[in-house]
């Protein structure tokens, strides 16, 4: 007698994120769509800190931008992106992760729409600012639906080498994919390309996302992560204009003032706020305040590298974006090898003494690429200054992050993690404001390639002296920690936009994937 399935019972409901009937498959197929869904987040979040390089000098034609006004372009998504990266992983934890990948990825689009549309230069900063507060909403949220989704072990791993992988190629082909748009399209298309891209993403993760429970108890510090984003970007701005002003105009000393009054604000908000953006107690613990501090200081310089590069290989050298893009490609691969070699190298040298060597071959790249000359060639003038500044920057990044997660309690691994990417992109932001006006002061309004070059070459060599204080700062800072490092590295994505949330669940023994741009 045929076996039967009894009937469900009348009136019977099944819960509606439980599907009815599972078949074999069905769970792991469920899990990997979840799984491209956080990639396809991260993927759009690292490309277009590098995207728009390449198209710069296409914007400044189209728009009459200024050159000034080139480098707001990159630092407006920075510093959002920076500024309110830890405010979007406690969203995620107080809202849900869904909820919270949604509205980073629809505000992402919108603003990449808005800026491909643009007419007006400001029109475009302002796109870019929100395109940076969508990035940090969203990409603490893309790892965060990744662990939830798989158990811990072998699959967890492999998932989590997955999307690190897809981080550090969405930085490696920024320069390709936006040379390739720039020259075969237009410029708009950099910041296009985004919104097919993301209202695809948008409906697949509304229906394969399952929302987790939001957390009792928690706040957001808005307030702190306003202070901070403010108070950076009013203090590049002034930096900026001491340039054109000099630095004891009004002009200069009126926004310089304000860009540190609002930091000490943020600093006494957070030493009384009962649920803080930034824990100052963290800071207590060495390990955690001189890798900071580190990474700070080399991502001052190192975020320029690809800045300035971009606009050499155009406005002095002749490339076009396309042929950009290809050159810098190299630099891109030599910083995924450098974050590949350094988790083998830190047991045989140790994590402080990698980060120095790192920073240090990064300085040497810096100086050879301050050499640069007007009818310099591709091998010295860019190739090979490139790979050392990228493989170095590869080297040091992967150390530090591991230095600064070792030295606090386990709990608060994930919130040390984004820390570590908050201090780089904000000392890159500030960076490129120093450097952009010391290039600017030293070109002197002049655009033959002889005068570009000047500049880009003062900025390299200012560059280099601040890699050599990091190497000293490293040294003396940095505790030694035992040979090997300081054990398994927690998962720290040093592409810029990875794990800034408290409580996220750190993964060990994988790799940092490469940030490009």
């Amino acid at each position: 007698m045929a076996h039967r399935v009894p009937a469900e019972p009348v009136g019977a409901r099944i819960p509606p994120n439980r599907p009815r009937r599972s078949t074999p498959g069905s769970r792991p197929t469920r899990t990997w769509l979840v799984i491209l869904a956080a990639c396809a987040g991260q993927f759009l979040v690292v490309l277009d800190v590098s995207v728009v390089n390449v198209a710069l000098p296409s914007m400044r034609a189209d728009l009459g931008m200024t050159a000034g006004g080139l480098q707001w372009v990159v630092n407006l998504y920075s510093i959002a992106f920076a500024g309110f990266m830890l405010l979007g992983g406690r969203a995620s934890d107080i809202f849900g992760r869904k909820l919270t990948f949604l509205v980073g990825l629809g505000l992402f689009t919108a603003a990449s729409l808005a800026g491909g549309l643009a007419q007006e230069g400001w029109q475009l900063l302002a796109a870019r600012a929100a395109q940076g507060l969508g990035a940090a909403v969203l990409a603490p949220a893309t790892l965060t639906i990744l662990t939830s989704a798989v158990p811990e072990g072998a699959a967890r791993a492999r998932a989590i080498g997955t999307w690190s992988a897809v981080g550090a190629g969405g930085g490696a082909a920024g320069g390709f994919v936006g040379g390739l748009l720039t020259e075969t399209l237009s410029w708009r298309w950099v910041l296009l390309i985004n919104v097919p891209i993301g209202a695809l993403v948008l409906v697949g993760a509304y229906f394969w996302l399952t929302e987790s429970h939001a957390r009792e108890g928690r706040r957001l510090d808005l307030p702190g992560a306003v202070l901070a984003t403010a108070g950076l970007a009013t203090l590049a701005y002034g930096i900026v204009q001491t340039e054109a002003e000099g630095w004891t105009a009004a002009e200069t000393l009126v926004p310089l003032a304000g860009g540190l009054l609002l930091i000490g604000l943020f600093l006494l908000v957070e030493a009384r706020a009962k649920a803080p953006l930034m824990p100052l107690k963290l800071f207590g613990v060495r390990s955690v305040s001189a890798a900071n501090a580190a990474m700070f200081v080399n991502g001052s310089a190192m975020f320029c590298m690809w800045f300035f590069m971009t606009l050499y290989a155009q406005n002095v050298l002749g490339y076009t974006p396309l042929g950009a893009g290809l050159a810098l490609v190299p630099s891109s691969l030599a910083i995924i090898t450098g974050s590949k070699l350094a988790p083998r190298l830190m047991p045989r040298v140790g994590a402080r003494n990698l980060a120095a060597l790192g920073t240090l071959i990064a300085a040497t790249g810096f100086g050879w690429q301050s050499t640069m000359s007007a009818g310099g060639s591709y091998a010295t003038s860019i190739l090979g200054p490139g790979i050392l500044m990228m493989l170095g920057a590869g080297l040091a990044s992967t150390p530090l992050a591991s230095l600064a997660t070792s030295g606090a309690a386990p709990g608060d691994a994930g919130l040390v993690s984004g820390l570590i990417n908050t201090s780089r992109t904000m000392g890159g932001a500030l960076g490129l404001a120093v450097l952009s006006t010391v290039a600017a002061s030293r070109t002197g309004g002049g655009t033959s390639p002889e005068a570009l070059t000047a500049g880009y070459a003062l900025a390299f060599r200012t560059g280099t002296g601040v890699l050599l204080v990091g190497v000293v700062l490293t040294l003396l800072w940095l505790p030694r920690g035992p040979k090997g490092g300081v054990g398994e590295p927690v998962a720290v994505d040093v592409t810029e936009t990875t794990e800034a949330t408290e409580g996220l669940e750190a993964t060990e023994g994988t790799e940092a994937a490469a940030k490009s741009g």
